[in-house]
């Protein structure tokens, strides 16, 4: 029932607004997703993302103001592997509809995925390895093609050209992590966002409150996490922008450990924001500053 609700809503908006001419619309669930989308077409699209600095993806529900966003779109990008898992309805019916609605993660390999504990589907944080990222960017362009056939070699020499630098971003990454010894490698943070960066750049990433941030840290997680702190001599822990630091602050505490800074996961920062000479608002800048966050703090 809630399903066909959310149908009949997404079409009535359809109608009653229609779709515009002129720019090729685009819909993205995260400041992410946009990032991608904005350095593939430039002004040649019209981006607009539904969540923005500091939103927790894994909590959204779509608004009814976001309903129409999606609706009027000429194209819909998000992350899936349940990261939105509150829209999971929504997507539904918009591809019901017929709308043009793609999950960035499809054009990754599923071999490349991490598989969550108890093999309960994939972990969806998939950004923080910028091969794998560029994977996305991949499926972006050929949609934006298909969309939008007369700018096709726009797409292409852009999306080309931002793939060089997620790869260059990559190298850089392993450059600075290379500045840490292994063992000193181990990144403690409010939930387990960081696994495929971990695998790309050589950390043990321990997340307090699991992969989702649904529900809270609990006394039991808290409490192991202080005893393999003071256990390994950690020499600092990170809180993280989109959500609650409380689990973390209450870490440092017990464990008297240092909070090294805080790290973007679920989101980009505001744009043009500028933090330690990067802008966080952009997924190259917001990179760079968590990795230097990281390394800095555990140095």
């Amino acid at each position: 029932m809630k399903y066909l609700q959310l149908a009949a809503t997404l079409f009535l908006v359809t109608i009653s607004t229609g779709i515009g001419y002129g720019k090729i619309k685009v819909c993205t669930t995260t400041s992410l997703i946009a990032d991608l989308v904005e350095n593939a077409a430039g002004d040649l699209v019209e981006t607009v993302s539904l969540m923005g600095p500091g939103v927790d993806p894994h909590l959204y529900r779509a608004s009814a103001s976001d309903l129409k966003k999606l609706s009027t779109a000429d194209l819909v990008f998000y992350n899936g592997l349940h990261l939105e898992g509150r829209m999971t309805d929504v997507f539904e019916g918009l591809a019901d509809q017929k709308k043009a609605v793609f999950a960035v993660s499809n054009g990754i390999d599923k071999k490349s995925l991490l598989t969550l504990q108890g093999n309960a589907g994939y972990d969806p944080h998939i950004w923080f390895d910028p091969i794998l990222w560029s994977q996305c960017l991949d499926l972006i362009v050929t949609e934006l093609k298909k969309k939008d056939p007369a700018n096709s070699k726009e797409y292409e020499t852009r999306g080309a050209a931002f793939k060089k630098k997620l790869e260059e971003l990559s190298v850089w990454g392993k450059t600075l992590a290379d500045r840490l010894m292994k063992e000193n490698r181990v990144l403690i943070t409010s939930h387990d966002a960081y696994n495929y960066f971990g695998r790309a750049f050589e950390f043990q990433v321990i997340g307090v409150q699991g992969v989702s941030t649904i529900s809270e840290a609990g006394l039991a997680d808290i409490v192991s996490t202080v005893d393999f702190i003071k256990k390994h001599k950690i020499k600092a822990i990170f809180v993280e922008s989109s959500v609650s630091p409380a689990a973390i602050e209450r870490i440092s505490e017990d464990s008297h450990v240092k909070i090294g800074g805080e790290l973007f996961s679920d989101s980009l920062g505001g744009k043009g924001e500028i933090l330690d000479n990067y802008d966080v608002g952009t997924y190259i800048g917001m990179f760079k500053h968590n990795m230097e966050t990281i390394v800095n703090g555990l140095k």
